[in-house]
């Protein structure tokens, strides 16, 4: 029993030790010796620029301080480098931010880059064209775009994740942790807790497709998949065709046709001798027509009741329906299997680089470590402290301005409606009113009335 339990604190003791923390940035002071500005976007005048503050509403005016973008409608990148290069193999790797949309953001960049090392001669003009490793956060643009984005680099190219992962957009501070793990899977946290998790394989377009459809494949001639929905849907709609092999043929006897025109079932008889309209029966000559001035008159015509249109065969089931063919699937020749989708080598550098049109955004508590205790533990030391005292402070801001707001309106209605109540004719209270008229309607009726008198 007491071995077991020896063994278990030596286990915790080795999860405790082999947790790095390999960068950590709280923006306290100082914090401007440790980030460089880049010179991307300044010789054209569109880089913006990074203020130290807590905004407008915080739980600790110090601990709260990060960085804030501003002014409006511009490129803002900045980067500081971890303590060593990190190469993630057969460990985990987490990244972890605070972001806070104080001016309410409706377009702009809200995420966190990790840059490998060879970057490192790019750096200066760290932009959108420097080649990174991994890219999260949250980036919002309207209501079409709400969502935090994970982008990892294989191969050279940057995968976006499938899914359609949220981001929070109201004016409150919230912290975002990313989780990749050597058994290719991640998670996604915010405000520490999980929001999305999956496989690096399912929800990442990584490595080319394990099967094809087989180019060499040919329908047999039989075969007739025709139908009434897809003959039209392909004639109104070609696009869909671009998703068929283009080398595929269909055979000759392949029959798509789910219905087909009865072979038995014959036009009656006299069918093509009954008219579409007749001659309307109730319809006479106009009194007033007349045959030399207007012509031959004739009777309009009208639908005939008895008619029944074009003769077509009923449809019946086709008996040789052999159902929509597709090409059977081979093994893509082209497809390798990697176990390590989830490596990423030399991580050097932890960036900034965003376009923002509302620009506000206070970016805060940074960390890069190997275990999530840690990043989590990191977030409830910073965050979690202070963050009820935020929500407290932005609250009662709202609830004071709404009142400014309402008094003002009050207030406003109020001059209006006196402004009604006063005498237009006096004019004693000044020159902006009106003259009173000499003498109202019936003044001047019982005038006339007096003249006539006269």
């Amino acid at each position: 029993m007491k071995l077991g339990a020896v063994a278990l604190g030596c286990l915790c003791l080795l999860a405790v030790v082999s947790a790095e923390v390999l960068f950590e940035e709280k923006f306290d002071a100082g914090w401007d010796k440790r980030w460089q500005k880049s010179s991307w976007k300044e010789s054209d005048g569109s880089a913006g620029k990074f203020t130290w503050t807590a905004g407008k509403w915080y739980g600790d005016e110090e601990a709260d301080k990060g960085i804030q973008t501003g002014p409006d409608s511009k490129y803002f990148a900045l980067y500081s480098e971890l303590k060593k290069a990190y190469t993630n193999e057969d460990k985990e790797l987490i990244v972890q931010f605070s972001a806070k949309h104080e001016q309410d953001l409706d377009c702009g960049g809200g995420y966190i880059k990790l840059l490998p090392a060879s970057s490192g001669k790019k750096m200066k003009d760290f932009g959108g064209e420097t080649p990174y490793s991994v890219m999260f956060g949250p980036d919002i643009c309207g209501y079409s775009t709400r969502k935090t984005h994970v982008i990892l680099t294989y191969d050279g190219k940057n995968h976006l994740v499938k899914k359609d992962i949220k981001a929070e957009t109201d004016q409150l501070t919230h912290v975002y942790t990313l989780r990749l793990m050597p058994n290719n899977t991640y998670e996604v946290y915010v405000d520490l807790k999980q929001v999305e998790s999956g496989s690096l394989y399912d929800d990442f377009d990584m490595l080319a497709p394990k099967t094809i459809k087989d180019p060499k494949a040919t329908k047999p001639e039989d075969w007739d998949e025709r139908k009434l929905f897809c003959t039209l849907h392909i004639l109104y709609c070609p696009c869909c065709c671009c998703l068929q092999d283009p080398k595929a043929t269909k055979p000759e006897d392949w029959d798509e046709r789910e219905k087909i025109a009865d072979p038995e079932d014959k036009k009656p008889d006299g069918w093509d001798d009954i008219p579409a309209t007749i001659v309307d029966p109730d319809a006479k000559k106009p009194e007033d027509w007349s045959d030399e001035d207007d012509g031959e008159w004739e009777a309009p015509t009208i639908p005939n009741p008895e008619y029944k249109g074009e003769w077509k065969p009923k449809m019946i089931d086709n008996p040789a329906y052999k159902g929509i063919w597709v090409a059977p699937d081979i093994d893509n020749p082209e497809y390798k299997h990697d176990d390590k989708l989830y490596l990423q080598k030399d991580i050097k550098y932890v960036g900034f680089e965003l376009w923002q049109v509302k620009s506000g955004t206070i970016f805060d508590n940074i960390l890069v470590t190997n275990s999530l205790e840690e990043a989590k533990k990191f977030a409830e030391d910073t965050w979690g402290k202070t963050k009820d005292g935020e929500k407290e402070m932005h609250d009662k801001i709202k609830e004071e301005k709404k009142k400014e707001e309402d008094a003002k309106k009050t207030d406003d209605d109020a001059k209006k409606g006196g402004d009604d109540d006063d005498d237009e004719y006096d004019t004693e209270d000044g020159d902006d009113k009106k003259e009173a008229p000499k003498a109202t309607l019936e003044d001047k009726a019982e005038d006339e009335d007096e003249k006539d008198e006269l």
